[in-house]
């Protein structure tokens, strides 16, 4: 297991540490104090991707900001980069903290590692955010028209060209990164350095991420596996009208297997809402706690 020697990034007020479960020493950056939220990633970032969102937070909360297996700051191992692996670290890791139950917001693959343990372990959440990600029951007549937005994967999935890209080509992360929002100018360029940068060293872990997916996910969701599975967490799904990843209309659907799910599309927005409308996310998120009593 190898950790990343590069600088952490500065962001005021972050406690960082590392704490070893199932094997991998997991770094997160923890802000403020009160009821506990746990943040979790999407790809190509890591913990500091909810820099923005962190100050609308910090006054009512415990912020717990994970570096998911392989990312950031945290252990790259051969393995353990399949959905259900990455939810394990994450339940466990709430059992190494002490943390009977949080509140979970989650991006893009965060937020399929969300959906997976608010399924397995729902006693653990008290309500669920996820940000641009489709829920595990998306319909076919909705996914077939738009698999081709998914082009970019075939560049990251394949083992060994997707470390070689994602190491040797970081042109290529930067232009994920500033495709996916709906106003490039948002970026700052220090930002996009750092993701760059990080997702250099954490070439096995993103392919891997991607490979996992085509030999698990998506076979489990021809067969329908997770349809089987009901959320019963309190649940917002919020996407943006211009993502060019996952549509709007992706995210209908799930009513049927859920108790409380409610989708909400940002205007003019696009595939990072946290860095993109960050007010909208944390108003939205405490809206969502509130509703729960």
């Amino acid at each position: 297991m190898t950790i990343s020697d590069r600088p952490i990034p500065h962001l005021e007020g972050a406690e960082h540490r590392w704490v070893t479960v199932r094997g991998v020493r997991l770094h997160v950056a923890e802000f403020g104090s009160g009821e506990p939220l746990v943040l979790l990633h999407g790809f190509p970032q890591h913990w500091y991707a909810w820099r923005r969102l962190v100050p609308l937070l910090l006054a009512d909360h415990r912020l717990i900001c994970v570096d998911l297996r392989g990312f950031g700051w945290s252990g790259q191992t051969s393995r353990g980069y399949d959905t259900d692996s990455l939810g394990e670290d994450v339940l466990a890791l709430l059992d190494a903290l002490g943390l009977d139950r949080v509140t979970l917001v989650a991006h893009d693959w965060g937020a399929g590692v969300g959906f997976r343990i608010c399924q397995r372990a729902p006693e653990r959440f008290r309500a669920f955010l996820a940000l641009n990600a489709a829920h595990p029951w998306t319909l076919h007549r909705q996914v077939l028209p738009n698999l081709w937005r998914m082009w970019f994967t075939a560049f990251i999935e394949y083992p060994v060209v997707g470390r070689l890209v994602l190491r040797h080509w970081p042109a290529f992360t930067r232009y994920l990164l500033r495709r996916a929002v709906a106003d490039r100018s948002g970026w700052l360029d220090a930002d996009l350095a750092e993701f760059t940068e990080a997702t250099q060293t954490s070439a096995r872990a993103g392919q891997a991420l991607f490979w996992q997916y085509v030999v698990r996910e998506i076979p489990a969701g021809l067969r329908g596996t997770h349809r089987r599975r009901r959320l019963t967490v309190p649940t917002l799904v919020m996407g943006g009208e211009h993502d060019p990843v996952i549509p709007p209309a992706v995210l209908r659907g799930g009513d049927p297997y859920a108790d409380s799910l409610t989708v909400t599309v940002v205007p003019g927005a696009g595939h990072h809402l946290h860095e993109e409308r960050p007010e909208a996310v944390a108003e939205s998120l405490r809206k969502l706690i509130a509703g729960t009593g």
